[in-house]
């Protein structure tokens, strides 16, 4: 089922994506990782602000993430994704299959060690017997194991056509407690991410995001005070013939 969204959002994402002389380029899978610390009364998330230097989105606080890479299909885990969020993150593509939802997922965990040196997953496995080379041989190093079993699928959102890069993103979101470990020093004026900031959910709104960033912390927000039951539909943002659509999974 899909319905168009509300005219002022529509708006939004409408001019965020006004620049659209590039080739029509399929879009790239991609993943994203919000965490959440629900160690005090407000729940607060994690948002990382991208150096002012880039190209795409400059400036701009965002959650970790990134395009899926080889080398996340190929990465063992110590706790397989919940079977109705592998179906989620199936649902509407062209090859579904186990292996791709496990990548989405392992792709969102390597984006945010990363992009912001926390290792998310377990150590009572010990650390993975191998791992690809780069950035999952310096996770493994740690000595932390990932697993997919706590994660959720909050939402997915396709970058309009036309635009200089395009993703299909997937936003997944897990606690703060299955950080198993923190690496030093990723965080400075140089680094992709330049600032990390630990804001209450409700209050997020007020930084500087990206609007299809706004509207999914509003879709959390939502989701979170309905009791985020495993069942429930998962929106899909996407554009249709000019119009933005907000379809459910």
């Amino acid at each position: 089922m899909s319905s168009p969204i509300p005219s002022e959002l529509a708006q939004a994402l409408q001019t965020e994506a006004r620049s659209r002389n590039s080739p029509n380029v399929r879009p790239r899978d991609a993943a994203t990782l919000i965490l959440i610390d629900r160690s005090s009364a407000a729940p607060r998330v994690l948002l990382g602000r991208r150096h002012a230097g880039h190209k795409f989105m400059p400036g701009k606080f965002v959650f970790p993430g990134g395009r899926i890479e080889p080398s996340d299909r190929q990465m063992s885990i110590a706790g397989p994704l919940d079977a109705i969020v592998e179906e989620k993150l199936n649902a509407r593509t062209k090859r579904p299959s186990p292996a791709f939802a496990r990548a989405l997922a392992l792709a969102a965990i390597r984006e945010t060690f990363e992009e912001t040196g926390l290792a998310l997953g377990v150590t009572d496995h010990g650390a993975p017997p191998s791992a690809p080379e780069g950035a999952w041989a310096r996770f493994a190093a740690t000595g932390v194991f990932p697993a997919l079993d706590s994660l959720d699928f909050i939402a997915r959102a396709i970058t309009p056509p036309r635009r200089p890069k395009r993703f299909d993103t997937r936003f997944f979101v897990a606690d703060a407690a299955l950080i198993a470990h923190r690496t030093p020093d990723i965080i400075n004026p140089e680094a992709e991410l330049v600032e990390l900031v630990w804001t209450p959910l409700e209050e997020a709104a007020k930084l500087d995001l990206p609007t299809i960033t706004r509207v999914v912390l509003a879709e959390l927000a939502a989701a979170t005070q309905a009791g985020m039951s495993r069942f429930r539909a998962r929106p899909f943002y996407h554009e249709r013939h000019k119009k933005w659509l907000r379809e459910e999974l």
